[in-house]
């Protein structure tokens, strides 16, 4: 049986327009899915129910009017415990941090999430200080996933989609500084977007620099496109905002199709051990835009796998990020993130700036590969969900995060858009991702490629076995 917390944020938005649903009603479905479900999996490290059903009703009153505030007025949204929220703390997954302090102030998505009338439910897990490709921490546990709740959701975003996948709210913020709102997305069966670097907000400035996009993560590609509809836009605290788009990425943006675009598929990148299941799931996925007047073309980019310098990159954020605590706080940190601070405190300058001249020349690869291909699609995961609590697969060659991730964090170095959608299941019924990736500020036609996939292998009414328990 449906019931509003199944519905989509845009569906939601409808039934609300036309008299058929509240904001209140849909709260009320949403916190008692939340409730039902949260203790199987553990998305959530806070949740506001008195503060989330004053803003509903508050929405509800301004529907009833006529005068809805803004694009997702009295949707159930959640925010990554990551973002700045004003009234709760924000404790990124750390012992380390204290939450008797004032926190007063919204990060720039959380502010134009409430300026649109989002009713904010509450805020999602995330590893210590978003340092890997999992979801657990010292400070929450472990998080699991929709689909079988003994394997990871993937991260650093893993709760936001954990909640969005199981119907507890349409609508979640995350960040990805090397794959954390794709990842989580493959592995969940749910839809994300990193946009180009700059498109939404970011403030306090990430440790781990340019490297971190903040991303709309949802079930459906017509939800992302209103998320980030609402939360893009220029902010002066982040001293890298772009300007304002000059349209939406909603509506009739999504029916552009990809008739006459170019499109490359790489099930490798060259160098990725990928699952034979995976990469005939993308090839099949290749071939429905195919037949959708793509011009299709099996292509590598031509970039050889970037991990040692993006390791500096990263290590060096996570070295930053900690620098200020002393011996005993140290000790409360997750054991993983400590080795990589430690490798993060060794780098030099020198090194830092090599790493960067990488990421240069990438950039600059693929904008000769994008003069070629309008797309490139590739896995987003090469494998699928493994067992929750570790950061790699039992028996795995290496214990690092980017060992299994190497379709995400390459794009994060070149800041290009990159989408992750459900575009199969395996024989054991975990989710498949496929990852649409688009030079810069090609945001549209990435989302657009999306839609169009989405349009013809619909994949929002597969549920995940725990809602039907």
């Amino acid at each position: 049986m449906t019931t509003p917390a199944d519905l989509t944020a845009t569906e939601l938005l409808a039934a609300y327009r036309a008299g058929e649903l509240s904001p209140v009603e849909a709260t009320r479905d949403v916190l008692e899915r939340i409730e039902r479900l949260d203790p199987e999996v553990n998305a959530f490290c806070l949740v506001d129910a008195d503060r989330a059903l004053h803003a509903a009703t508050e929405s509800e009153r301004r529907w009833q009017a006529g005068e809805p505030a803004g694009l997702v007025d009295g949707v159930p949204t959640s925010i990554k415990d990551i973002f700045l929220t004003a009234g709760w703390p924000t404790l990124r997954g750390s012992k380390t941090i204290s939450p008797d302090q004032e926190w007063t102030t919204d990060g720039p998505p959380v502010a134009r999430l409430r300026e649109h009338g989002a009713v904010l439910v509450g805020k999602t897990t995330t590893p210590e200080l978003a340092w890997k490709a999992v979801t657990d921490s010292p400070l929450t546990g472990v998080t699991g996933n929709p689909w079988d709740t003994g394997r990871t959701p993937g991260g650093s975003s893993g709760g936001s989609a954990t909640a969005v996948g199981l119907g507890m709210g349409p609508l979640s913020m995350g960040t990805d500084g090397g794959g954390s709102v794709r990842i989580p997305a493959s592995f969940t069966g749910t839809v994300a977007l990193k946009p180009t670097y700059g498109l939404i907000p970011h403030w306090p400035a990430s440790p781990y620099g340019t490297l971190a996009h903040a991303g709309p993560m949802t079930r459906t590609v017509s939800d992302t496109a209103l998320l980030l509809d609402a939360v893009c836009g220029f902010d002066s605290r982040d001293w890298s905002a772009l300007a304002a788009p000059s349209g939406s990425f909603s509506g009739a943006a999504l029916e552009s199709g990809v008739l006459g675009l170019r499109v490359a598929v790489s099930t490798t990148l060259g160098y990725v051990d990928t699952d034979p299941e995976i990469v005939a799931a993308v090839e099949t996925a290749a071939e429905v835009l195919a037949d959708l007047g793509a011009e299709v073309q099996f292509a590598d980019p031509g970039f050889v796998d970037p991990v040692e310098d993006f390791n500096v990159l990263w290590n060096s954020g996570a070295a930053k990020t900690v620098e200020h605590l002393d011996t005993q706080s140290r000790a409360l940190l997750d054991a993983g993130l400590a080795t990589i601070v430690a490798h993060g405190e060794r780098y030099t300058a020198l090194d830092y700036l090599t790493a960067t001249a990488t990421r240069m020349t990438m950039g600059t690869t693929m904008g000769a590969f994008h003069e070629r291909y309008d797309l490139l699609l590739t896995p987003t995961m090469p494998i699928t969900a493994f067992a929750a609590g570790h950061d790699a697969p039992e028996g795995w060659h290496s214990p690092a995060w980017t060992s299994w991730a190497q379709f995400s964090y390459p794009f994060n170095m070149t800041q290009q858009p990159a989408a992750s959608v459900p575009c199969g299941w395996s024989v054991t019924g975990l989710p498949i991702g496929l990852q649409v990736i688009g030079p810069r500020h090609s945001d549209a036609r990435v989302l657009a490629a999306c839609a169009a996939f989405e349009r013809t292998r619909p994949w929002a009414d597969r549920r995940p076995p725990l809602l039907d328990l």
